[in-house]
Parts: structure tokens; sequence; C-alpha cells
């Protein structure tokens, strides 16, 4: 038989029968409408509350929204926004606040990762003290946290005056208080970041340590070489989040709102708040819109900077 007859064969016998064909496309078919219905939930909700209201924002940005009324007015809150000095203060410690709140985040919550990750004896109830922060709602946090850190009569300072220690203005000095805020800010959610990044950990195959260890690799070096790059996806998983927690400032406005109301001297006003003051006490619900269009803008912008430049959080995985 020659090699054209033989080609010519192995051609027919992979021609796929028409009927074998339509029950491929019906399977299709039916992958595709039960993907559909597990994702419709999901959908509607993104569409109801986030993508619907997401659009109403847009749309009340370009109006001068009151209690009187609403008047169209274009960009010109945009233009405002460019003019407004508060804005650009606020702006500013919002970005200072990310900046020192993710690396500082990431680091406690790795930190603690590896040290409760492995089983031992206590180790639940540790995780779950370290968790219970997360659990308690920020507003109580906020309560708790004031009353310890008031000036002149509270308990820290109360304890630092027995002990002959100086104390600061914990939220009475500019300084002192953006400071504060973002420490029990990370105080708050290392819980909840610290089990995602031991769920990161127990993914590493035990092998790669044992065999790091008859190669004689120290625990430094093992955590540089082994522990770190492997759990890459993780920590950006981690960084991510903690970006736009620390972008937003949905989590923290309570903390301010409680402890701090912006001050001093608009030193904790972040970006949130100044919004809901616009919103909510000065009735400017068209300027708040508008503001909130650009917060929202910059932290789909710095998103898609960290997936474009991870790869999508896969790092050196190719495409």
């Amino acid at each position: 038989m020659s090699d054209a007859t033989k080609a010519r064969d192995a051609t027919r016998a992979l021609v796929v029968p028409p009927e074998m064909r339509r029950i491929a496309r019906r399977g299709a078919r039916g992958d595709g409408l039960a993907a559909l219905g597990f994702l419709s939930p999901l959908a509607v909700g993104v569409l109801v509350f986030i993508a619907v209201p997401a659009g109403l924002s847009i749309v009340m940005s370009l109006f001068d929204v009151g209690l009187g009324g609403a008047t169209f007015v274009g960009l010109a809150n945009y233009q405002r926004m460019l003019g407004d000095p508060l804005f650009w203060s606020s702006l500013g410690v919002t970005l200072i606040y990310a900046a020192v709140f993710v690396p500082a985040l990431t680091v406690a919550s790795l930190s603690l990762a590896l040290l409760v990750h492995t089983e031992y004896a206590g180790v639940g109830l540790w995780r779950a003290l370290l968790l219970a922060p997360n659990a308690v709602s920020l507003v109580a946090t906020a309560l708790v946290w004031r009353f310890l850190l008031a000036d002149g009569n509270g308990t820290i300072a109360n304890i630092a005056g027995a002990l002959g220690l100086p104390v600061p203005s914990w939220l009475g000095e500019p300084g002192w208080a953006l400071t504060t805020v973002i420490g029990i800010s990370v105080w708050s959610f290392m819980g909840f970041y610290m089990l995602v990044m031991v769920g990161g950990r127990q993914d590493i195959p035990a092998e790669l340590y044992e065999a790091a260890r008859i190669d004689g690799a120290s625990a430094p070096q093992q955590f540089w070489r082994i522990t770190l790059p492997m759990m890459r996806p993780t920590i950006f998983f981690v960084v991510l989040m903690g970006t736009v927690i620390g972008l937003t400032g949905l989590q923290s406005f309570d903390l301010v709102f409680v402890m701090t109301k912006g001050g001093p001297a608009n030193a904790t006003s972040l970006t949130i708040y100044y919004i809901y003051q616009q919103a909510f006490q000065y009735g400017q619900f068209g300027y708040a819109a508008a503001m909130s269009t650009v917060l929202t803008v910059l932290m789909f912008v710095t998103a898609a900077v960290f997936f474009r430049t991870t790869n999508s959080g896969r790092f050196d995985v190719e495409e």
C-alpha cells in the first residue's frame, strides 16, 4: 500500500460521523446552559448591586443634585474637583494610607501565617485569637480603641503615666492620628488574610523543603528560595485586595468616622470620608458622585496595572 493511500485512509478514520457531531453540539449547548445557570445568580447580583449603581453614579456626576432637585451641569463637577484643595488633600491622605497599609498588611499576615501554618498544641487557639479582630465590627473596634487611646484619661495613657512614660496624642496630632488609623486597620484585617496566607503556604509540597534540608539549606534560604516564590500568587491576591481596601477606604471609613471625624486638620480625611461629607452633610450629591467615579477609575487602573505586570497573578507562567 502506498503512502498516499495510507494517508487517505488515516484521514477518513479521523472524520467524525454526523450523528456524533450532533451529539457533541447538543452536549456543548447543555454545558453552556448549565454554566449560565450557575453564573446567573452572581451575574444578577453584580448587575443590581454594582453595575447599575455605578452607572447611576456616573450619570449623577453630570448633574448638580441637591435637596431641591437636579440640574444638568455637564462636566462642571469634575472641573470643580480640579480646583478643590480639600479633594486633593483627601486623595493624598488616601494614597499615603494605601502605600503604608498594603505592605504592612502583607508582611503582618505572611508573618503570622508562617507562625501558625503547622499543627502543634494550641495552634487552633492562636488562629482563633488572631482572627478575632476581623470578626468584630469596625464600629465596635473604633469605639474600643478610641477609649483606650483617649488623651489624659485613656487606658493606655493611664498605664504609661503610671510607668513614667511619655504618651503622644494618638488621635490629636496629625502624624500620629493617621498612623494610628493605619495600625488599627492592619490589626483588624491581618487575621483574615493570615488564613489566606496559611492556605497558600500549605499548598507548597513538603518534598521541596525536605530536599532543601538534605542539600543543607538554612531556614532563611528555604524562605527566600521556596516559600516566597511559591506563595507569589497568594501574596498577589493579598496585595490586590489590600490595595482595593486602601484606595476605596470602605472598611476604614468606620474607623475614621468614629475615631477622628477626618481630623485633626484633615490628616485622616480619606477620599471616601470627604465624599460622605459632601453627599450627606452638605447635600452635594452630584459632586460626591463625580469624586466616587474618579476614585473607582483609579482603583480599576491600579488593578489593571497589577494584572498586566504580573501576568494576571501567574507571574512566570507563559501565555
